[in-house]
């Protein structure tokens, strides 16, 4: 497709009613999705909302998480062990 010619990348039978901000390809109202308020192709919002998920994903644990983690357990078990000192004293 010769870009400026008006016609969809993906349907060249078809008017183009916008541009993709990220490839700049012109495209028709039937490939135009709008994400985050943008006008993007099909390819460029797939490359997007997988760009996002990854690094959405849960990373590994890290020391600080761990310690974290151990003094949590540690003030939990303090807990469960004053409360049955006190309840056996009564």
């Amino acid at each position: 497709m010769i870009q400026g010619s008006g016609r969809c990348h993906y349907h060249p039978e078809r008017t183009g009613l916008g541009i993709c901000v990220e490839c700049r390809r012109v495209i028709c109202r039937e490939c135009t999705t709008q994400f985050e308020g943008i006008n993007r192709c099909a390819s460029c919002l797939d490359r997007r909302t997988k760009a996002l998920t990854v690094s959405a994903e849960r990373q590994e644990w890290s020391v600080g998480n761990v310690l974290l983690a151990l003094l949590a357990a540690a003030v939990v078990y303090g807990g469960v062990l004053l409360v049955a000192n006190l309840a056996s004293g009564l």
